[in-house]
């Protein structure tokens, strides 16, 4: 950027700005993921770290620095981006393995983006087995949701690095549309009408969350004081097995499988803790991107949500799969503007002022409403490669919410699910064995009836 040339300016909506309320030292609210490359040969860490510093350079979100106001807080261009600031590099004990690369991702995603600077980080991990290396990316939710995040961390791929960048939102004048309004009255009373439509909406939802909080059990471990230290977990099932087990059990969703996947894996990890299913309930909050593609972007994140209540009192895994199917298929048919789920719809229409106060202090409430986070990050079918090294893997991350124990982020890539866990490590030194129970939990249902 030349000197006399204006940075660009974007929008920050109510929503994005919620979700860097809700951030303290040890709730960082970045999403990201861990993506495995197989290479054919010895791994060149410095050009590699210097060809991700180069497209990170090329795309314009990246670009972007949080502008802090009361009034309208933007995003704006950074004079003197260097990309290479952001690229850092690690090695694991040779020949490292999948828990060696959890353990380092665990140190790493600990750590909150500093909001002075851009608020993403690359981190390339060298020092994996049979010629592999992995690249961790942090993007901050306020910056880029999982769709957005699959967006920028494809266009660092070999294939995609040409693809056009997103323009970014223009930051809008108020007074420019209240005026503009005021020149149309068709367009004011078309306003007026869908603001009435969204009030009725809002009241709707906030009443559900009132009306679905509830005081949680004191011996779940599904919350815990928060902490700072953080535990991964990186799991990948076979597609097959979860295709077997559809058909086995009269269809549903391949999420709606992964769901009582995980709910398997919850009753088993519970029970070999002592806690019985039926004592303590879960609740898990299941985002739902509202984005769709021939929408202009308004934003980061357009999100809404669905509870459901993990069955994880039922003994059978054939009745647990058809309970979790049963209630989100009625969750989709009310839709993501209706029920309890849908409080980051309430969140987006709130005053970014109002979130400057409260959002610190709704944040720490989350346990009275769910009892963890379940998020499914699609992803496009592709073959990739970064500098000739083939994706092999690619596991997301989702932010620990406060009060929380653990949160899972599932993505399907190729042939795998693949499952990321985070956890909070001083409440779950036991991770591990809830790794575990995840594939004993396929085992189970695809030997159920």
């Amino acid at each position: 950027m030349s000197a006399t040339e204006t940075p660009s300016r974007s929008e920050l909506t109510p929503l994005d700005w919620a979700f860097l309320c809700m951030e303290q030292e040890d709730t960082p609210m970045h999403v990201g993921a861990v993506a495995v490359f197989r290479a054919d040969g010895p791994v060149d860490r410095d050009r590699l770290r210097r060809l991700l510093a180069e497209r990170a350079q090329r795309i314009s979100r990246l670009r972007m620095r949080l502008e802090r106001s009361w009034l309208q807080p933007h995003w704006r261009e950074a004079r003197d981006f260097d990309a290479t600031n952001h690229v850092h590099d690690h090695e694991v004990p040779t020949p490292g393995g999948r828990d060696e690369l959890a353990m380092l991702a665990s140190e790493l995603v600990a750590d909150p983006l500093d909001q002075r600077r851009p608020l993403w980080e690359l981190h390339l991990i060298t020092g994996l087995a049979d010629n592999r290396f992995a690249v961790l990316m942090k993007f901050h939710h306020s910056l880029a949701d999982g769709h957005d995040a699959v967006e920028v961390g494809v266009r660092l791929l070999d294939e995609f690095t040409d693809l056009p960048d997103a323009p970014a939102t223009p930051l809008a004048n108020p007074i420019d549309e209240a005026l503009g309004l005021l020149r149309k009255p068709e367009k004011l009373i078309g306003a007026l009408r869908g603001t009435l439509s969204k009030s009725s909406e809002s009241l709707g939802i906030a009443a559900s969350v009132v009306r679905n909080m509830r005081v949680p059990v004191q011996s779940s471990p599904m919350h815990a004081s928060t902490s700072p230290a953080r535990k991964l977990a990186l799991v990948p099932i076979d597609l097959a097995d979860i295709r077997r087990i559809r058909s086995r059990h009269g269809g549903g969703t391949t999420n709606d499988v992964v769901l009582a996947v995980i709910t398997g894996a919850l009753r088993r990890w519970m029970a070999d803790r002592g806690a019985e299913g039926g004592e303590v309930p879960v609740r898990a909050l299941i985002p739902v991107c509202r984005r769709r593609s021939n929408q202009p972007r308004t934003g980061n994140n357009q999100l809404s949500g669905y509870l459901c209540q993990l069955p994880v009192d039922e003994a059978d895994p054939g009745a647990r799969l058809k309970s979790i199917r049963a209630e989100m298929s009625a969750n989709k048919s009310a839709g993501p503007l209706r029920g309890p789920g849908a409080f980051p719809v309430l969140a987006g229409r709130l005053p970014q002022l109002l979130h400057h106060v409260a959002t610190p202090l709704v944040a720490q409430g989350a346990p009275l409403l769910f009892d963890t986070m379940v998020t499914n990050v699609p992803l496009p079918r592709f073959h990739a490669a970064l500098d000739g090294a083939e994706v092999a893997e690619l596991f997301p991350v989702a932010p620990l919410a406060s009060g929380h124990a653990l949160s899972i982020a599932v993505s399907q890539f190729r042939d795998t699910v693949h499952i990321g866990v985070q956890a909070n490590r001083a409440a779950l030194p036991d991770l591990e064995k809830l790794a575990e129970a995840l594939p004993q939990a396929v085992t189970e249902l695809s030997d159920g009836t």
